[in-house]
């Protein structure tokens, strides 16, 4: 004879000790190399649901409006023997105020009448699961199965078809088939969620992806006699982009501009705006504009588009003469490009006069240095993500001269180009003992002089 499962009705996460744990871990990263201004993303997506082991029982909140005295089944028993606990609410705030963190399943019945304020206010007369949809609201995280008639098969299934687990008929029940529906639909659940976590990385990644392709373009440098080649990595702080970005672009008078950028934070937020920035220098710049002219309506998009006031943007331009033995450098609040040429020790272009980061300064100018260069040169530009990586366990950086000192080095090996750029990001990897903290982009023009 089926004997009256007892009503267990307030019991606490702290008193029960049965707190389920859901681990979801997602990772996603996406890494460009430029040297042909071609983005590649690569995007590893992973998400697991790891269950209690089952040293306590299960417990099971039941949500039903039947003074006679609750659901009445044989013992219920989890896979592990345990006998699951039950707590039951006849109200939906009854419900809210018993669904603790260790709470595994709810087990709805569709009969229950709208008595709650919050289910009367979204219940319609042709809404026949408004009580379904708001404890699905309720407990979004939560596995939840629906207790009907057999002859409302119809709407059980549409209960599944709006997020429900599983539906029961009551007239069937019994203590091993709800005993097996709630690990049925705990796990589930679990699986759900995974597989969402990882939808949701995927997305991340192609995200990543297009913006990437918007930060890192393809450089217009046909009819120039220039080699241009560039690097950049992501840091090792968070899944998303930061806001680094690099262009370069040939205008009809044969001069060929560079510049490079960085905005401040990390994020969809930032990255976005580098990619309009970026897009806006290209614009101003093929339509004729340059040096503190430009540099001035840039700040005036980053102004507008900005999503608060406290972010700005370093910048580096430079436009080299139809000759390429002249170039004119602009700074905004970003470190100072660094030369070399045949048999001199690279160095560091002056950084005297510069003017504030973008979105500083409000009528801000920036100077425009002329800067000569010679036959044959190469100029490399960078963001601080390359000069700011620690040096082993301590707190000292690599700075700016701890970079010349390396550039000399590899190009005292013979190294150039493309090899400079990987031999220099790759040593700045290894004395931080891994992945830079932070963005790192880095544009090296090079011309030889015949």
């Amino acid at each position: 004879m089926p004997v009256p499962v007892p009503r267990q009705r307030e019991i606490t996460a702290e008193a029960s000790g049965q707190a389920v744990v859901h681990t979801a871990t997602t990772t996603a990263g996406a890494t460009v190399a430029t040297g042909t201004a071609t983005a590649t993303a690569t995007a590893t997506a992973t998400a697991t649901a790891t269950a209690t082991p089952h040293s306590s029982p299960l417990t099971l909140l039941l949500i039903e409006d039947d003074p006679a005295g609750g659901l009445t089944v044989p013992e219920i028993l989890d896979s592990d023997g345990h006998r699951i606990r039950l707590r039951t609410a006849r109200n939906l705030v009854e419900a809210e105020r018993l669904l603790t963190p260790d709470v595994h399943c709810i087990l709805l019945d569709l009969s229950l009448p709208e008595t709650s304020p919050r289910a009367a206010a979204t219940a319609t007369a042709v809404d026949q699961l408004a009580i379904l949809r708001q404890v699905l609201r309720l407990a979004p995280r939560h596995a939840v199965l629906v207790l009907t008639s057999e002859a409302d098969a119809e709407r059980a299934a549409e209960a599944v078809r709006v997020g429900a687990q599983d539906f029961l008929f009551r007239d069937e029940l019994d203590g091993r088939l709800l005993s097996r529906a709630i690990r049925y639909a705990v796990e589930r659940k679990r699986a759900d969620i995974a597989q969402y976590k990882l939808a949701e990385s995927k997305l991340r990644a192609q995200e990543n992806a297009r913006l990437e392709r918007g930060l890192l373009p393809t450089p217009l440098l046909e009819g120039s006699d220039l080699r241009f080649a560039a690097r950049y990595r992501p840091g090792r702080s968070r899944a998303l982009l930061g806001g680094d970005f690099y262009d370069a672009v040939r205008t009809p008078d044969g001069t060929v501009h560079a510049m490079i950028g960085d905005v401040c934070g990390h994020g969809p937020d930032e990255a976005a705006l580098g990619v309009e920035l970026r897009i806006a220098w290209r614009a101003l710049t093929l339509a004729g504009l340059c040096g503190d002219d430009l540099l001035a309506t840039l700040q005036e998009v980053l102004e507008v588009e900005r999503p608060c006031e406290e972010i700005f943007a370093t910048l580096c331009t430079v436009d080299i003469s139809p000759d390429g033995r002249h170039a004119g450098l602009c700074l905004a609040g970003h470190p100072a490009p660094l030369v070399s040429r045949p048999g001199r020790p690279a160095r560091l272009l002056p950084y005297e006069n510069s003017g504030p980061a973008l979105g500083l300064l409000p009528r801000a100018r920036w100077p425009r240095r002329q800067v000569e260069l010679g036959g044959t040169w190469s100029l490399m530009l960078y963001t601080d993500g390359l000069i700011e990586g620690r040096i082993g366990e301590g707190k000292e950086r690599l700075g700016q001269d701890g970079m010349v000192e390396m550039i000399n080095r590899h190009l005292g090996r013979g190294l150039s180009g493309e090899g400079l750029l990987e031999a220099s990001v790759t040593e700045a990897r290894r004395l931080a003992g891994g992945e830079l903290t932070d963005d790192v982009a880095v544009v090296l023009l090079s011309r030889t002089e015949t």
